[in-house]
């Protein structure tokens, strides 16, 4: 438990240091609204202890929307430490004590998915948060899953992608990329369908509860797994768009569950890199 208050009084002081440089980006529309979550979250990683590596890597090419799984509040942690990114959320995450305001600050994209006259407005913001430069990530499954499978990705908000385009001229497309998390180690124990349960949070499990098992069961090993991506223009189906992603990540985190990649070794090039001060 000594290690528990630890590593929240060590967060808290990093909030504090980084929570300026945070509200000076968001305020003057500069870069740093992107870098700091970055870095934040690295840290946290780190304080944490979860240990990322990657398979294949993040395009460069912009606009770009991620289509993801979703297992965990690990998610956010893990994506956001190996790139600078912006997520669409449930809008109840904007009144969680704590995290709804870590959300707001890096500049999240709330939606009601029950009402579903408002994913258009939603789809809309997604594509000129994507004009403007930021990189989304939308879990597709729509919630969570157990980290075993992966749900249907949906393919509503995918329609951002024909926003981001618009009458935008010097965008003939975007790049969409598949993106697959797969939670493999816990404690330095392969995780195996029965100890994933302690990583992935879904259905009913209370947040705080989870989080505070997680800090307690010590390192994470989770695997970033990146897909192809594919060049769209206005004429791709937002469907299709969504179904081949779909069986992109279904595929890599099949694989990275029953084959989790070795940790690389310091002195030969990684193929599939840790994160560093991470590994």
């Amino acid at each position: 438990m000594i290690r528990v208050v630890l590593t929240v009084l060590t967060l808290l002081l990093l909030t504090l240091v980084l929570l300026p440089f945070q509200l000076a980006g968001i305020l003057f529309n500069s870069r740093l609204q992107r870098i700091v979550p970055h870095l934040f979250h690295r840290a946290v990683s780190a304080i944490i202890g979860i240990r990322i590596q990657q398979i294949g890597q993040r395009s460069s090419d912009q606009p770009l929307l991620i289509l993801s799984n979703h297992v965990s509040w690990l998610d956010i942690i893990v994506i956001t430490a190996v790139a600078p990114v912006v997520f669409v959320a449930k809008h109840e995450v904007a009144g969680w004590p704590v995290f709804g305001w870590l959300a707001k600050l890096q500049r999240t994209i709330f939606i009601e998915r029950e009402r579903r006259h408002k994913t258009g407005q939603v789809a809309r913001e997604m594509g000129n948060r994507l004009s403007d430069g930021d990189t989304v990530v939308l879990f597709a499954e729509g919630t969570s899953s157990n980290g075993n499978r992966i749900l249907p990705f949906r393919s509503a908000l995918v329609g951002s992608v024909h926003h981001a385009l618009g009458d935008e001229t010097h965008h003939s497309s975007i790049m969409v990329q598949p993106l697959s998390l797969a939670y493999v180690g816990i404690g330095g124990v392969p995780t195996g369908r029965a100890l994933r349960d302690k990583l992935a949070w879904y259905g009913d499990a209370d947040l705080m509860p989870h989080i505070l098992g997680v800090l307690l069961s010590g390192a994470v090993d989770v695997t970033v797994s990146w897909g192809a991506p594919v060049a769209y223009d206005m004429s791709a189906d937002r469907k299709q768009i969504a179904r081949a992603a779909e069986a992109s990540v279904r595929q890599m985190t099949s694989a990275a569950l029953r084959y989790p990649p070795p940790k690389p070794a310091a002195d030969l090039p990684e193929a599939a890199t840790a994160v560093p001060g991470m590994a």
